[in-house]
């Protein structure tokens, strides 16, 4: 179901009066979040910093350097993050004690490059075949979605022929950009990441092999601002930003 514009407005006014009625001090809030995410929290940023006064400073990155950027002693307020980063014990620790909010969920797919025709990657064995034909392809190994496609890669088989065409991505961002360029004929990421200018979405993979990359949100244990932490999650639950996460092609979690 699409949702207009006029309705998406309306139900995001609607959360941030709900929010601005909230007694609470503003505060310059630093917020962890996955690279996967990095569309919606852009979007949703300015209209809680509108709606609370807070000023919220993003470090966007990838499950190992979201990793290495708690552990290593640099301040923060919150993560909306892969889940695999509360997989790390030492990240973990960072965090408040209890459990998570689950914000979104998307899966994992293939785009070509704008015009280009579509392959078949309807069944794990035309996947197979189109990404042994395929001369390069585009993704990030050092993540946690890229890690789901290297399992997919040795579910089907073809791990070991895939080092050789793989042109490895320096962010999410800069994986459909490659294949808009021509520098590689297939993009393979988070579903949501390759819709993007320049390229065109050639389907998900199929449901046999497909993985989900889940994004959870905690506040962390050396905040200043509890307070400011908990409204930016509670702000992300409400259906206005569940709208705008859909919006951006990725699914948000309701529970």
């Amino acid at each position: 179901m699409q949702i207009s514009s006029f309705t998406l407005a309306s139900m995001l006014a609607l959360a941030l009066t709900s929010l601005s009625k909230v007694d609470m001090q503003a505060a310059e809030l630093t917020i962890l979040a996955g690279g996967g995410i990095t569309g919606p929290m852009r979007e949703l940023g300015p209209r809680f910093e509108g709606a609370t006064g807070h000023k919220l400073t993003f470090f966007f990155g990838t499950t190992p350097e979201l990793i290495k950027h708690a552990t290593g002693g640099n301040p923060f307020d919150a993560g909306v993050v892969p889940q695999e980063v509360f997989k790390d014990t030492g990240a973990q620790a960072k965090f408040v004690a209890g459990p998570t909010t689950e914000i979104a969920r998307v899966g994992l797919g293939v785009a070509v490059r704008a015009g280009a025709a579509k392959p078949d990657i309807g069944t794990p064995d035309a996947m197979k075949e189109t990404l042994l034909k395929a001369q390069s392809i585009a993704f990030l190994p050092a993540s946690a979605a890229g890690a789901q496609v290297i399992k997919v890669f040795e579910r089907l088989g073809i791990a070991e022929e895939m080092k050789a065409k793989t042109k490895v991505q320096p962010s999410p961002a800069a994986i459909p950009q490659a294949v808009a360029k021509g520098e590689a004929e297939l993009g393979i990421f988070l579903i949501n990441v390759l819709m993007a200018p320049g390229v065109d979405f050639a389907g998900p993979f199929p449901a046999e092999v497909q993985q989900e990359l889940v994004f959870t949100a905690a506040a962390s244990a050396d905040t200043k601002d509890i307070d400011g932490a908990k409204a930016l999650i509670a702000f992300l639950k409400s259906p206005a930003s569940a709208a705008v996460i859909k919006a951006k092609g990725m699914e948000p979690i309701a529970r």
